[in-house]
């Protein structure tokens, strides 16, 4: 029985967990960062919270006899990406990142593209009033200082009580969302500029239609750099990957059995 590690960030990884459940001679082992307060949790074995960093997870990975290591995680988790990497190359075993395909600019798109949050920031100084912010709860303090706007805050969990927030409002809900309800928040709130992060997939991306049709302006986040490695787009390619790897590492046993 190989046991494989899926680092959830994403709605892939509860997907991904499910197929590997069906999967004969794979145990799954999904751990989720543990950053909402009730995420969507796959089937099967689950842990929630950290490692403890690289040295954590080599830790984790040799006590649990993990074969192969899946980083499902958001595409801004680079932290966590980094980690991974480190630690599936300390203890010797394969790497799979799911990475799916970044949204791309189209023709009547507006957008504003940043390297992070301090620079979506710096970019709404003079351009915008009344801003739909869609980062999630982690850094919206980076926004704070911005007093003289007013925003449209959506994120799964609100912001502990700490934690300063901008001018405005705070929904909480979750993806995915309708094309129909993102223009009526558009436009019920008279909003004139998105803030996102280029996370990519359909959940989301309604949003960023809306802007389209809208005319409204979207400042854009570019993702992080991921760490080297193998990686595909989907689930579908995960689970190709994780059938190759099974077939590979049972010849090698046998192999060496023999």
């Amino acid at each position: 029985m190989l046991r494989v590690l899926i680092l959830g960030g994403i709605g892939d990884a509860a997907e991904l967990a499910a197929r590997v459940a069906n999967i004969s001679g794979i145990e799954a082992i999904a751990s989720l960062a543990g950053r909402t307060r009730e995420p969507s949790t796959p089937v099967g074995n689950v842990r929630i919270g950290g490692f403890g960093g690289v040295v954590g997870l080599v830790s984790y990975l040799r006590k649990m006899q993990i074969d192969l290591l899946i980083d499902a995680t958001h595409p801004f988790a680079n932290q966590i990406s980094g980690n991974a990497a480190a630690a599936a190359q300390e203890v010797g075993i394969p790497r799979l990142m799911v990475i799916r395909p970044p949204w791309e600019k189209l023709e009547d798109d507006h957008w504003l593209e940043v390297e992070n949050n301090i620079a979506a920031a710096a970019a709404l100084e003079n351009q915008s009033q009344r801003v739909f912010l869609t980062i999630g709860r982690q850094e919206i303090a980076t926004f704070a200082h911005l007093q003289k706007f007013w925003f449209l805050m959506r994120m799964i969990d609100p912001p502990n009580n700490d934690v300063l927030v901008p001018p405005g409002l705070i929904i909480c809900d979750r993806g995915p969302f309708t094309l129909e309800n993102e223009q009526e928040i558009l436009l019920k709130y008279n909003i004139d500029t998105i803030v996102s992060k280029n996370s990519g997939g359909s959940a989301t991306y309604p949003k960023i239609i809306a802007a389209r049709k809208l005319g409204i302006k979207v400042v854009m986040v570019n993702r992080p750099p991921v760490p080297p490695g193998e990686q595909v787009p989907d689930v579908e390619s995960a689970i190709k990957w994780l059938k190759i790897k099974q077939l590979t590492i049972v010849n090698d046993q046998l192999s060496i059995t023999n």
